[in-house]
C-alpha cells in the first residue's frame, strides 16, 4: 500500500490568515494543504477546534470560506471595495456555528464548540476573520511582496513595512533568488 503524503501546514499567529494559508502559492505552483476531508479536521485540531468528523461537502465549504476570506483580505490590503458574495459567505459561516471562547487558566482564550461540527469549527474561523477584515485589531492587513504567493497577512511590524508572510518560507526563497542573480551578474561581469 503507498503512503499518501501531505504537505506540513504553515503555521501562524493569526487564525483566519493561517486558515487563507491552507492554500499555497496562489499565483505559482498551487499547493492544497487541505486536500481531503481528514487534512482539514486534522488543520482544525492544531488549532484547538477538534471536530467528530469531516465530510467532502463540508471540506468545500471550508475552502469556500477560505477563499472568500483571501478576496476580502485582499480587497481590504489593497483599499478596494469589498466583494459582497465573499462577504456573504464569511457572515453565513460566522453565523452557522456555535462556539463559545473559554478563558484559559494561562490567561489565554480558547473555543468551545458546541457540536464538534466543522460548521462550529468555521464559525469560529469567520468570526476571527471579521475581527481582522474589519480591522478591530493593531496592526495592517498586508500581501506577501512575493510574486507567487501573495498571503494575507497582519503586519504587526513597529513600522508596518514587512514584506513576506513568513520569513522562513517566502522571504528566504525571495533573498535566495536575488542572492543567486547578483552571483550571475558578478560572474558574467568577471568574464
Amino acid at each position: 500500500m503507498a503512503t499518501v503524503y501531505f504537505p506540513d501546514f504553515r503555521l501562524g499567529k493569526v487564525l483566519a490568515t493561517s486558515f487563507t494559508g491552507t492554500l499555497s502559492e496562489r499565483y505559482g505552483e498551487t499547493l492544497e494543504r487541505i486536500p481531503v476531508p481528514s487534512r482539514l479536521a486534522d488543520w482544525l485540531a492544531v488549532h484547538g477546534l477538534e471536530v467528530d468528523s469531516c465530510t467532502q461537502l463540508q471540506l468545500d465549504r471550508a475552502r469556500e470560506l477560505r477563499e472568500s476570506i483571501h478576496a476580502v483580505a485582499t480587497a481590504v490590503a489593497n483599499h478596494n471595495p469589498l466583494p459582497s458574495s465573499a462577504v456573504q459567505v464569511i457572515n453565513s459561516c460566522s453565523t452557522q456555528g456555535s462556539a463559545t471562547p473559554i478563558l484559559t487558566a494561562e490567561g489565554g482564550r480558547k473555543w468551545r464548540l458546541s457540536s464538534s461540527s466543522v460548521e462550529d469549527a468555521l464559525s469560529v474561523i469567520a468570526a476571527d476573520a471579521i475581527t481582522l477584515l474589519a480591522r478591530e485589531r493593531e496592526g495592517k492587513l498586508s500581501l506577501c511582496a512575493s510574486p507567487t504567493c501573495r498571503a494575507a497577512f497582519l503586519d504587526t511590524s513597529r513600522g508596518g513595512t514587512r514584506k513576506w508572510c513568513d520569513m522562513n518560507t517566502c522571504g528566504n526563497r525571495e533573498k535566495k533568488a536575488r542572492f543567486l542573480a547578483n552571483k550571475r551578474n558578478s560572474s558574467s561581469l568577471a568574464d
